[in-house]
């Protein structure tokens, strides 16, 4: 009888608990081979090609032989770039020294916690969360501590709600604005409110702000790194997935003090060694691409308009508007007793696929997070299985 090898896995990694989502995901999958007519809103993607000016950009580099390892945190003339940028338009003072580019912004957010943690130390994470910021924590052999922002305070932070987080064993606070699932902008006051509770308890701030280009009614999000006194405790981490349309390239980067910088670098060269050449000279001019960024803004808040001025329109369902990203957080009074079984119901009844509420806060049960970013007629469909599903309820 053939002996059998016991296999032993790391714990931590063995216990992050899968996407609170998949389950819904994969029937989707499943009934869309059956042949049923499903439209999905529940991507976290634009719905625009890469913008040519980059497309071109790419296919000179691979005609020029930019094939190559690009060894170290990114190739000169793109942190020369992305630092201007963020000095320009964010108020963040920094130089090229203090640019990581990574493959991906999340892979950046990992390096930044996994860095920058010890074991055991706790890292508070405002909800709504995007999902994948706790188990980061998790592997990082960290904590994640959740503080809850509620729609009856628009979401806002207080000083109360995080000192009702904070302990001795807190370490970092994860921010992202503009949010992923509401679209809420951070505010000076709610930066403030940040930037001195960060100060008064040596805790490092990680404040992602993939969403920023777009927000929308000419407002502007707080970056906490553009207040000087706090620069030194700030991570800053953006990308170009959600502005340039570049999901697929992967492509992000970090921002930080050198000293931070130099921690984080240790562990970033000994896992990705560099991020791919071309697509670096690709992103060059992705930052320049102004018109193009403007374009797309533009026709998601078009969208975010018509899409939420119908929404609320509809029976028993509550959307509220956001001032960036391209998502509709929407609250349904009837359904299901909780934002997992509104979304199977949906699926199953009137063939529209959400995200649950509840994978970014166990306390949002009554919430779908939908997209925006998606053609007119597609955003039409759903309005249009929504009014029949819920006028068939409500009848």
């Amino acid at each position: 009888m053939a002996r059998r090898i016991k296999m032993s896995y790391n714990e931590k990694i063995s216990h992050v608990k899968g996407s609170a989502s998949a389950g819904l995901m994969e029937k989707v999958q499943i009934m869309k081979s059956q042949g049923k007519n499903i439209v999905s809103l529940a991507g976290g993607e634009p719905n625009f090609d890469t913008p040519e000016k980059i497309r071109q950009a790419a296919i000179k580099a691979l005609n020029e032989g930019k094939t190559h390892y690009a060894v170290g945190p990114g190739i000169i003339k793109l942190r020369e770039r992305i630092a201007k940028k963020l000095r320009e338009e964010n108020d963040i003072e920094c130089n090229a020294d203090q640019i990581i580019v990574t493959p991906g912004g999340k892979f950046a957010i990992y390096l930044a916690v996994r860095a920058m943690i010890n074991a055991g130390d706790e890292v508070m994470i405002l909800e709504p969360a995007w999902v994948s910021y706790g188990p980061i924590v998790e592997v990082s052999n960290g904590v994640p501590v959740y503080v809850s922002l509620i729609s009856e305070n628009d979401y806002k932070v207080t000083r109360d709600s995080l000192e009702s987080a904070y302990s001795e064993k807190t370490r970092m606070l994860i921010i992202n604005y503009p949010n992923n699932p509401t679209g809420k902008i951070l505010s000076r006051e709610e930066a403030e409110i940040i930037k001195d509770f960060a100060l008064d308890h040596n805790v490092m701030i990680l404040s992602d702000e993939i969403y920023e280009r777009i927000i929308y009614d000419r407002q502007k999000s707080w970056s906490p790194a553009s207040f000087k006194e706090i620069s030194s405790h700030v991570i800053t981490v953006n990308g170009f997935s959600k502005a340039v349309a570049m999901t697929g390239w992967r492509l992000g980067y970090l921002q930080a003090a050198p000293e931070v910088i130099q921690t984080i670098y240790k562990l970033y060269i000994h896992t990705v060694t560099g991020t791919s050449t071309f697509i670096q000279e690709a992103a060059v001019t992705a930052l320049d691409c102004r018109d193009e960024i403007e374009e797309m803004r533009r026709i998601y808040e078009e969208h975010r308009n018509y899409f939420i001025s119908e929404l609320n329109k509809i029976p028993e369902i509550y959307a509220e508007k956001p001032d960036g990203a391209f998502y509709a957080w929407v609250r349904f009074e009837t359904g299901g007793k909780d934002s997992f079984e509104i979304a199977e119901n949906l699926l199953n009844r009137a063939g529209v696929v959400g995200v649950p509420g509840q994978a970014y806060g166990l306390q949002y049960e009554k919430y779908i997070r939908f997209s925006f970013a998606a053609d007119m007629k597609t955003l039409k469909e759903v309005l249009e299985r929504l009014k029949r599903y819920l006028g068939d309820r409500t009848r």
